[in-house]
């Protein structure tokens, strides 16, 4: 059995649970966001759910687990939930938590989840995992924040209030890793965006499920798609429902393209293929009909290699185009890319068929492109 005892956490403290936390437990279980990524919280929540959990936590403990309450260090104020399950086998643990929304924005969880994950290694565990709902970007980012390496996605891991199944995010951190914040080969867009005044790009979510297949099914998109094959709306939904989690584990970096002036959808770009160890990436993009031929296009791939190279360790982005795509071809062009090579048959095509790729790359002390208009077609980035 584990030691119950009040641990430090830096600007929390981690304390056995009272009978005094279940009023603000219940009022934090009301909040949407817990609600959507905890199934197993009951909606509504109620005061006497509160005191079964509260005598589940009690319990935990005997049975090898740990449950504390996240706690203001001066007054005492419960901020959160947080434990570690009963040991499974060959000492390896599971770990949770929920914060208050009135804790949030200041390192509660990622300080308490650092702290309980080194007190559960310092007391005999020699790996301690944490689940993530593929759209929970946050809960990812704390565990990377405090340690833990992702491993990858459990498809259909845990139930929905409504029925579905839902994805989660592996992560783990071993007795023998440093436990120092993993960052991510991809970061954020700073601020959440890009912008040149004329488009602004930020990442893609599930709520651009609907006009992100409107563009992909598009004739002349599914055309120069690899392969040319239109996503059904399940596939384009767990595209989006997904982006967050590739960008953060470093895969691919998926935006949607913006008109600056009015936000409406203009398109879709990316970067993807990448390769850590050769510092390369490889972009493509599509374009609505109605937003062609007024530089959007390129505007965006200058944007996103212009982020590329100046936050993250790529030198080098390449791109491919059919070589009759000569709308896509001047794009590149004006966006500073360099012709490369014509790769014979290396794409697949409709019905078993091969298709050529004409290649291009930028380096990263290439100089940028002039953002001038994509001509008449200017649909996709093949």
């Amino acid at each position: 059995m584990l030691p119950e005892e009040v641990i430090p956490a830096g600007p929390v403290t981690l304390r056995p649970h009272t009978d005094a936390d279940a009023e603000s437990i219940v009022r934090a279980c009301a909040d949407p966001e817990i609600v959507r990524f905890i199934p197993l919280v009951p909606s509504p929540y109620t005061h006497d759910d509160a005191l079964r959990y509260l005598d589940s936590a009690r319990a935990a403990w005997k049975a090898g687990g740990a449950e504390f309450a996240i706690a203001d260090p001066e007054t005492g104020e419960w901020l959160g939930n947080i434990g570690i399950k009963p040991p499974l086998p060959r000492d390896t643990a599971e770990i949770g938590y929920l914060v208050a929304p009135w804790a949030r924005g200041r390192g509660v969880a990622t300080a308490a989840t650092s702290a309980l994950t080194g007190w559960g290694l310092a007391h005999g565990l020699e790996r301690v995992e944490l689940l993530a709902d593929v759209e929970n970007l946050t809960s990812q980012c704390v565990a990377m924040a405090a340690g833990f390496r992702r491993e990858g996605v459990r498809r259909g891991a845990e139930g929905r209030r409504d029925g579905t199944r839902r994805d989660l995010v592996s992560f783990a951190r071993l007795r023998t890793d440093s436990g120092e914040r993993v960052r991510p080969y991809l970061p954020w867009f700073p601020g959440g965006s890009l912008t040149d005044g004329t488009v602004r790009l930020r990442p893609l979510t599930p709520a651009d499920t609907e006009e992100y297949l409107a563009l992909q099914v598009l004739p002349d998109v599914v055309e120069h798609s690899v392969p040319p094959e239109a996503p059904s709306v399940e596939e384009a939904a767990e595209r989006c429902r997904s982006a967050g989690a590739d960008w953060l584990a470093g895969t691919m970096a998926q935006a949607v393209i913006l008109d600056a002036s009015t936000g409406a959808f203009a398109g879709d770009i990316q970067l993807s293929g990448v390769i850590p160890p050769l510092g390369q990436a490889m972009t493509g993009y599509s374009v609505l009909p109605g937003f062609r031929g007024r530089g959007f296009a390129t505007r965006a791939v200058n944007l996103l290699v212009g982020w590329a190279f100046e936050h993250t360790p790529l030198e080098r982005i390449i791109a491919g185009t059919s070589p009759d795509n000569l709308a896509s071809q001047r794009v590149l062009e004006r966006a500073g890319f360099t012709r490369e090579a014509l790769m014979r048959g290396l794409l697949p095509g409709p019905d078993g068929t091969r298709l050529d790729d004409l290649q291009w790359y930028r380096l990263r002390e290439a100089p940028g492109g002039s953002g001038g208009p994509d001509g008449p077609d200017g649909s996709g980035g093949r």
